[in-house]
């Protein structure tokens, strides 16, 4: 029996057949011994066989083909991957410029993520009835900084319904991953997206000025149009994982354009003469905090350790 798996409880996940079924399943022990180095062998949109048992339950035996996944490294001190979904169409990064605040680095960090397991990313800038007249050019700025690039951007409010309904449209007919940091409204603007879904919300945490947890699990819910939401729990930073040093440029878009400018073919856009990579962001070009992400994740593989971007 094949089916996809449409949620992800840590020690379950549920399957919903191809017949229409809702089945609760395992995982064999041997997934673990397949060089999968991960928390999570099977994520929430894979394809699967399962093999029902006479006691009613069942057991995921193999996974098909993914034609892609996402992917962060599990904790800080962690070598294994955690994977947050697979098979996408999209993903929605849910940010926000204030209360709490997204930081470039991270929003970068998360592009370039998508960009090397080929996964398409909207920008979906929440919580616009927040903002002063301070905060708004700052809005507008970012999003005309990654629309340049390339990155489609939403601005919304998932408490009062401003720009929901474009959202929606673009769910239609996708598999769509929502991410995005603890308290950034993630799981509110799902609610806002269906109604009756009733996903848990969180306070900001007034301490930190960030978000407490509210997802503890990765789940699937269908949309209109043929669509699918992922909701994921919320993630604090993503490392340079399973990453080559001299591969980083080639997940910027508009580095990986002008670094075919350089002197010297193993240019690493820090300090080589004849750099077309530091030329473009001395005339402005390429955007300074895109560049300073670069270096940041360059310095992150080279020091071998994660570090997580606040």
């Amino acid at each position: 029996m094949k089916g996809l798996v449409i949620k992800n409880t840590g020690s379950w996940y549920q399957v919903k057949s191809d017949d229409g079924q809702f089945i609760e399943c395992k995982i064999k022990g041997n997934f673990r011994l397949k060089g999968i180095r991960s928390t999570n062998p099977v994520a929430v949109g894979d394809r699967v066989q399962i093999i029902l048992n006479q006691e009613g339950t069942a057991f995921i035996n193999e996974i098909e083909d993914r034609k892609n996944y996402i992917i962060r490294r599990s904790s800080n001190l962690s070598k294994q991957s955690h994977i947050l979904a697979a098979n996408l169409d999209q993903c929605m990064l849910v940010v926000t410029v204030n209360y709490p605040e997204t930081s470039t680095i991270f929003i970068d960090r998360f592009l370039a993520s998508a960009e090397a397991y080929r996964v398409p990313v909207n920008l979906v800038f929440n919580k616009i009835d927040a903002y002063d007249e301070d905060e708004f050019r700052y809005l507008d700025a970012l999003i005309n900084l990654y629309t340049h690039i390339g990155y489609p951007c939403f601005k919304v409010s998932a408490k009062n319904g401003h720009g929901v309904e474009a959202i929606r449209k673009a769910l239609e007919g996708k598999i769509t991953l929502f991410s995005g940091h603890s308290g950034v409204g993630k799981s509110t603007l799902i609610n806002a997206i269906l109604p009756g879904i009733e996903t848990k919300t969180g306070e900001i945490s007034s301490y930190h000025n960030k978000g407490m947890h509210t997802t503890t699990f990765s789940e699937m819910f269908p949309v209109d149009g043929d669509g699918y939401i992922i909701d994921t729990p919320g993630i604090k930073g993503f490392g340079t994982f399973d990453m080559e040093e001299e591969e980083i440029g080639h997940y910027f878009p508009e580095i990986f354009k002008v670094s075919a400018e350089c002197k010297y073919g193993n240019c690493t856009h820090r300090h080589e003469p004849g750099c077309a990579v530091r030329k473009a962001v001395e005339e402005h070009l390429i955007s300074e905090s895109r560049y300073t992400s670069y270096l940041n994740m360059l310095e992150d593989k080279e020091e071998g350790k994660y570090r997580a971007a606040y």
